[in-house]
């Protein structure tokens, strides 16, 4: 193997090419390459190094090194390092925004809300080092003192998606190590960079030992399969689809690792006979398609009173038809490409079905390169292509109820539960019919497009197991230890 000369600086024309292992940035030679291209411009970017089944074992026999150390540090030298990334990810604002609009296709709106986001995220994270604490509980035994004490669970395997990787990377590397932990990251192949390499470049700067934070970049079905399936991988915090994440899943059940799932979403946006009309169109344009649509979260279908229904579909749609679609440097833009051709292909396919299933396209509908147009169809039911099926592009079915039980069971009529959002000008009935539907996240007269670092982030049935953010990540990546300490000779009954 030989090293990469020097460790990369934060740049998108910095050279990634390396492995990041046991503080090192190592290129190894016979490697398969990732090539990581532009979306915008189809344009190659760099060629990153495809970790192999020894690459990932070599990356978590430096993390099971490295946390024992790791683990005994002091909460203030544990936040002190996570607080400084957080302050790198502020001074390199600049280079990171153009990173993710680079390698990512990133518009403003979103690298505004994933940066910023991001730093509040981290700075939150830092504070899971004084908050990981335990209990001290009566006996009935005399004389007996019960300890309950968080302890941190050891290797955490991060597998991240490319659909906003910066931040949904950082949202479980932050918190692992903050706690104690040490991590192997695999980011998806789309975003090594910036779901990825970029972590290890800023945590590096920051001052992390050598082998708490390990990066190695590939394929899922190599690399992040090694990563699910590896024996010394306590928790494997997946986001993705649902079907990789079964497989995920099942991969880290068989070693008793915890598996941290969030998953797919088909996120119904529920608009009310009594909603105010602006308000609930502002939200389904926003939800719709911020990131062109590429986000677990964002609205997949648009449930809409039928006596509100055409208004909504017709402004909907006007709205979808002025948004600005390009090159996402420019901030203008908000349409910006699709990651790549697969995707676009399947969101295309499901655009087309609807269509021939009896949907009215009103506007949109047509790709150019990797440009999707923002399409509005209407006259959808629930069973079709772009309503039934997690389309993951900037699509809006709109599908009409007659009242709000029906409404509800719409919602519900799918095999997902993560995010939906209500609109009502009466907020008592739009909590009622909110507190029906069937997700880990309901946002009232709003949109599904919401996280915030203090509140639980999951959902419910094929859409995830467990919950990212605050006290609930914290639980996830510790593990609870009772000692008892017997201060008093005891008497036993033999």
């Amino acid at each position: 193997m030989s090293e990469a000369e020097p460790a990369p600086t934060v740049s998108i024309d910095a050279p990634w090419n390396a492995l990041y292992i046991d503080g090192e940035w190592i290129t190894p030679e016979g490697r398969d390459q990732i090539d990581v291209r532009n979306p915008t411009t189809g344009e190659s970017i760099t060629a990153v190094p495809a970790a192999s089944v020894e690459d990932v074992d070599r990356a978590f026999e430096a993390a099971t090194r490295a946390q024992a150390d790791w683990a005994t540090t002091t909460p203030d030298e544990r936040a002190a390092v996570v607080r400084r990334t957080a302050d790198l990810i502020d001074e390199y604002e600049s280079e990171i925004r153009e990173i993710l609009a680079v390698e990512t296709g990133a518009t403003k709106s979103r690298h505004d809300i994933e940066h910023g986001g991001t730093v509040t995220f981290v700075h939150d994270a830092a504070s899971f080092a004084f908050r990981a604490s335990g209990g001290h509980n009566q006996s009935k035994i005399p004389g007996k003192e019960n300890i309950i004490q968080r302890e941190p669970v050891g290797v955490v395997g991060v597998i991240s998606p490319w659909n906003v990787p910066l931040k949904l990377s950082i949202r479980a590397v932050a918190p692992a190590i903050a706690l104690g932990n040490s991590v192997v990251l695999k980011p998806a192949q789309e975003s090594s960079i910036s779901g990825g390499l970029l972590l290890a470049r800023l945590f590096e700067e920051a001052g992390l030992p050598d082998g708490v934070l390990n990066v190695v970049p590939g394929e899922g079905s190599v690399a992040g399969d090694r990563t699910a399936a590896h024996p010394d991988c306590d928790v494997v915090a997946f986001t993705g689809s649902t079907e990789a994440g079964r497989f995920v899943g099942q991969n880290a059940i068989d070693h008793f690792a915890f598996p941290a799932l969030e998953l797919g979403g088909n996120n119904p946006h529920v608009v009310l006979e009594d909603a105010d009309l602006d308000q609930a169109v502002d939200a389904g344009v926003f939800g719709t398609f911020w990131n062109q649509g590429q986000v677990c979260i964002s609205i997949n279908r648009h449930l809409v009173h039928e006596s509100l229904y055409d208004e909504y579909a017709e402004r909907l749609a006007e709205r979808a038809a002025a948004l600005k679609v390009g090159d996402p440097l420019d901030d203008d833009v908000v349409i910006g490409p699709i990651i790549n051709e697969d995707q676009r292909d399947e969101m295309m396919a499901y655009i087309e079905r609807t269509v021939e299933e009896g949907g009215t396209l009103l506007t949109g509908g047509e790709a150019d390169g990797l440009f999707v147009e923002p399409t509005v169809i209407a006259d959808v039911t629930n069973d079709m292509a772009a309503a039934c099926n997690e389309h993951f592009g900037p699509v809006a079915p709109i599908i009409p109820f007659g009242d709000d039980a029906e409404a509800v069971e719409l919602a519900n009529a799918t095999e997902y539960g993560l995010a939906a959002s209500v609109h009502s000008a009466d907020r008592g009935r739009a909590r009622d019919v909110a507190d029906q539907i069937e997700a880990g996240m309901v946002h009232v007269n709003d949109q599904t497009v919401n996280v915030e670092p203090h509140v639980p982030f999951g959902g419910v049935k094929d859409s995830g197991l467990g919950r990212y953010n605050g006290q609930w990540i914290i639980d996830e990546f510790t593990q609870t230890k009772w000692t008892s300490v017997q201060r008093e000779p005891r008497q036993y009954p033999f």
